[in-house]
């Protein structure tokens, strides 16, 4: 039980990964502060499937308030908390073609969802963790913020980047205080939008490129984040963990 005692938020936290972290810190001993948006059902089965060892807590993190009001009220329901995981995230398309404000739409949500609430969520935790013996920043990007995506979706590949960059920003920056801060970056995992890409155009498109023939599974990425939580794993600050099966190479 490596995570005993250990009080985790986890962001989007009913989706398949969101349920796979949560699954894994519970299964390390820890509580987990369930975010969801919309499904408060879902939410509520992912507590009773944990054993209850949590608490679920709603938010709209399109809401420029929605991030900071969810840690606040993640205080409230559980006293300290010693873990962030920054998994909320959307992807939406809009063609170079479409109508300036169509276009700018899409930007300013993704950018509002995937990385500004998230960076308000880093300044609470900080703060937080400052007061409280440090603490762990774990940011889900993508392989997607380091190589680049397609034009239809560049605003998605943009906010994995700005992840990435204020991972490492917070690791130099507040290290010595006993935060740190990893960034996971995968490549496809099976979840319900791959099986949905594999159904549509086959199991050779997903898989083209990925010289292990396979996508991650929900499990490892869960049981990644589990593992740099750990309170013995304070080199990894900083690091990038790639989880690509080898498709994407630095």
């Amino acid at each position: 039980m490596t995570l005993d005692g250990q009080t985790i938020l986890v962001t989007g936290a009913t989706g398949d990964i969101g349920r796979a972290i949560c699954t894994a810190l519970v299964g390390q001993g820890a509580r987990v502060v369930i975010h969801y948006g919309r499904s408060r059902d879902a939410a509520e089965s992912l507590l009773d499937a944990l054993g209850g060892r949590g608490w679920c807590l709603c938010a709209d993190l399109a809401d420029p308030h929605g991030a900071t009001a969810l840690w606040q009220s993640a205080e409230e329901a559980a006293g300290r908390i010693t873990g962030l995981v920054n998994n909320a995230g959307i992807r939406s398309e809009v063609p170079l073609e479409a109508a300036l404000p169509d276009w700018q739409a899409v930007w300013n949500r993704e950018f509002r969802v995937n990385f500004l609430a998230a960076v308000d969520l880093c300044r609470s935790a900080v703060l937080h963790f400052r007061a409280n013996g440090g603490g762990r920043i774990v940011n889900m990007a993508s392989r997607a913020g380091q190589r680049g995506y397609a034009s239809n979706a560049m605003a998605y590949g943009a906010t994995k980047a700005a992840l990435i960059n204020l991972t490492k920003s917070l690791a130099q920056s507040h290290g010595h205080e006993g935060i740190v801060t990893v960034a996971l970056a995968p490549g496809w995992v099976r979840t319900g939008m791959a099986e949905a890409y594999v159904a549509q155009h086959g199991p050779a498109a997903a898989l083209a490129g990925i010289p292990v023939g396979a996508m991650a599974t929900t499990g490892e990425i869960g049981d990644l984040v589990a593992f740099v939580c750990r309170p013995d794993q304070i080199s990894l600050n900083g690091a990038v963990l790639d989880v690509n099966g080898g498709s994407y190479l630095r």
